[in-house]
């Protein structure tokens, strides 16, 4: 069988920080449809990376959907900011916050849409009563913080037990996963119901960009 081609969003975190400008146009150019903007307070991840106004400034720059991944304590907080600056998607830690639906809501009140993270050692089960709610399901295969990890194998699990409370729940999500996808495993990956591929060395560090992009989409070898 003959699947769609996943999304790919390369993660700016693996960029180049000081040409930003050129990094985003190197995305569009090899035929990725999303960027993928992570954000970190030093608190929630160990780790600083971009802010609202990284987004602001990149928002000029492209057309492309701009999927913003905030690991940072207190998500709420940050909410009318990101939307100021032109996010697309706000997507937000499990483990942060307490009044997950009222995030939810408050994000698409601003114009955005919602999605919702869980990392490696959370179960798919806390995120149940969410799942009509939302328009994105991230899940980190890697524990946050930094780049140019090895992806988690049973990470694959909760992809596939999420496609399937998709199917059961008549829910439309989309499926992402962020963290140590490469071109060996990025078929199995989409094969365990990835939509969105959040690749980031695996973009950046290619020798050829485009045929990276259409690797990462599943497209070299057809999953079937």
């Amino acid at each position: 069988m003959t699947r769609k081609p996943a999304i790919v969003a390369p993660s700016m975190l693996s960029a180049n920080f000081s040409n930003l400008a050129d990094a985003v146009k190197l995305v569009g150019e090899a035929g990725a449809e999303w960027i993928h903007v992570d954000v970190m307070d030093g608190h929630f991840a160990k780790n600083l990376s971009f802010c609202a106004k990284t987004v602001a400034d990149i928002r000029p720059l492209t057309k492309l959907v701009l999927d913003c991944h905030l690991m940072v304590d207190n998500p709420q907080d940050y909410v009318e900011s990101f939307a100021e600056a032109g996010a697309d998607y706000f997507t937000f830690h499990a483990e942060a916050a307490v009044h997950s639906h009222r995030i939810i809501q408050s994000i698409k009140s601003a114009g955005m849409k919602a999605g919702i993270c869980i990392v490696p050692g959370t179960p798919v089960g806390v995120l149940e009563e969410l799942l009509p709610e939302l328009e994105q399901v991230l899940v980190l295969s890697v524990n946050p913080g930094f780049g140019g990890q090895k992806m988690i194998p049973s990470c694959l699990d909760k992809l596939s037990k999420l496609a399937a409370l998709r199917k059961e729940r008549n829910c439309h999500y989309l499926l992402s996963i962020d963290g140590g996808i490469t071109m060996d495993n990025a078929l199995t990956v989409i094969e365990s119901g990835a939509d969105v591929i959040v690749a980031g060395n695996a973009f950046f560090s290619a020798p050829d960009h485009k045929a990276a992009v259409r690797s990462l989409k599943g497209l070299a070898r057809q999953a079937g």
